[in-house]
């Protein structure tokens, strides 16, 4: 269990030490003692389960791996109160949740953004979320993306050599390194900080070249840190925001030319921000086996590319 999980248990009378209530954390226990914690069975959650088809590609007893759609929220929120994946997995995991903060619900580790589609682990026991949030917080989770940004993201460009922030390792891979805090007037936005905020990191690198001259490029990016929003900001931040992007400038002006006419009409008809979420890798939080998935990108994401490449 967590500590957050078992501090509410002791609040609430239900740990006692040799048959005797114990209530305070700090209390120092005698070698020998004996210890009970009663944990009553989960609770139904308030939030209603929903038939809504998943592509699961992983599931045992204690986690489930899903390929999300664009379009879909990962948790119920004010503007958002059904048809998200949690309301999903209600219904498709339905009894095998043992619990989770001791509420039948699944355990939500990480997040992609609504119009981001790829790979999201979910937690079905107490001792899977605690266990995969760990992982998380030690950044050893394997996190790959693919993305369509405007330029070329290249060691050799003199302007992006100058981005503060930015520097390159070995193999043209582009590193990024800043704060990241939320917007101080639009609060859907993150920004760019180099004081205060959370630490972020991005890497990418350089996958293929889109147009004549190079307008458009595919990239991979991967992740040191996971922080909201921190691919899409740390691309518009060097330049090279993503395409689609409703919040951080994706909707570009393209040279006349540089691209077909339907290539263009493409990428400027593109509802939504250009990024998957290819590979998830991981190690099982209880049996310890090393695991890792790979997803294909979403029909929207892949039609783009292949519009681009004819």
């Amino acid at each position: 269990m967590s500590r957050t999980r078992l501090a509410r248990l002791l609040a609430e009378g239900a740990v006692s030490v040799d048959g005797v209530v114990a209530s305070d954390p700090k209390a120092k226990v005698a070698e020998g003692a004996i210890v009970e914690v009663t944990v009553e069975r989960a609770q139904d959650s308030h939030i209603g389960a929903e038939d809504i088809p998943l592509d699961v590609v992983f599931e045992d007893d204690e986690l489930i791996v899903v390929n999300k759609p664009a379009g879909m929220v990962v948790h119920p929120a004010p503007g958002s109160p059904s048809g998200t994946l949690v309301n999903a997995l209600m219904h498709h995991c339905g009894d095998d949740l043992s619990g989770v903060g001791g509420m039948k619900r699944p355990g939500i580790v990480h997040r992609i953004d609504k119009d981001t589609s790829g790979l999201l682990v979910v937690a079905k026991s107490d001792a899977a979320h605690h266990g995969l949030a760990a992982q998380f917080a030690k950044h050893t989770v394997e996190r790959y993306y693919r993305a369509l940004v405007y330029g070329v993201p290249d060691g050799n460009d003199p302007r992006l050599r100058g981005v503060k922030g930015a520097s390159f390792e070995p193999g043209n891979v582009l590193k990024l390194t800043t704060q990241l805090a939320r917007h101080k007037t639009d609060r859907q936005r993150q920004a760019v900080l180099f004081q205060g905020g959370r630490h972020a990191v991005t890497r990418a690198r350089l996958v293929e070249r889109y147009g004549t001259p190079p307008v458009l490029s595919q990239i991979e990016c991967w992740l040191e840190t996971g922080r909201t929003h921190q691919i899409r900001v740390h691309m518009a931040h060097a330049g090279h925001g993503l395409v689609g992007d409703p919040t951080y400038g994706g909707r570009r002006k393209l040279p006349r030319g540089a691209l077909s006419e339907m290539a263009a009409a493409a990428v400027a008809g593109f509802g939504r921000q250009a990024l998957h979420a290819a590979v998830l890798g991981f190690e099982h939080p209880l049996s310890g086996e090393m695991l890792r998935f790979e997803a294909p990108m979403s029909a929207d994401f892949a039609d783009l590319i292949a519009v681009l490449c004819n």
